[in-house]
């Protein structure tokens, strides 16, 4: 039996894992290239979408009411008659377009009626309100 020795004639009894390592996550990263390889399915030929669909994409309105009553659509300020603007060139884009409103908890109630109310004087019908889920769910 002889004792492995390194180039200073030193004996040691660890073994250098690294190339192990490598040659590991090298065989990790085919297996994983290989698998999603073969679970591609079945070719189809999918229809193209029409001009009338493609045009009709929703583009969805954040507009959100910050602790100190500011308003921002899309994270641009507005105030809410630049708000009723925006919204009015939206709706004439496109006319059935949704709107999430983002209240902060310590905004005063009225700042967010105010901008619920712009979304009722435009007609807008697809509005809500954005909440955390409670932390036991």
């Amino acid at each position: 039996m002889s004792i492995r020795t390194d180039t200073e004639g030193k004996a040691y009894d660890d073994i250098n894992v690294t190339p192990m390592v490598d040659l590991y996550l090298v065989l990790l990263l085919i297996f994983i290239i290989m698998t999603t390889a073969g679970l591609q399915g079945l070719k189809v030929n999918l229809p193209k979408e029409s001009a009338a669909t493609s045009q009709a994409k929703k583009k969805i309105q954040a507009i959100t009411v910050a602790d100190d009553g500011k308003i921002c659509l899309n994270t641009v300020p507005v105030s809410l008659t630049e708000l009723e603007q925006r919204l009015t060139q939206q709706k004439a884009e496109t006319p059935d377009f949704p709107v999430v409103v983002r209240g902060d908890r310590a905004a005063q109630y009225q700042g967010i009626m105010d901008v619920l109310n712009v979304c009722a004087k435009l007609g807008i019908s697809q509005v809500a309100l954005a909440t955390k889920p409670l932390k036991g769910q």
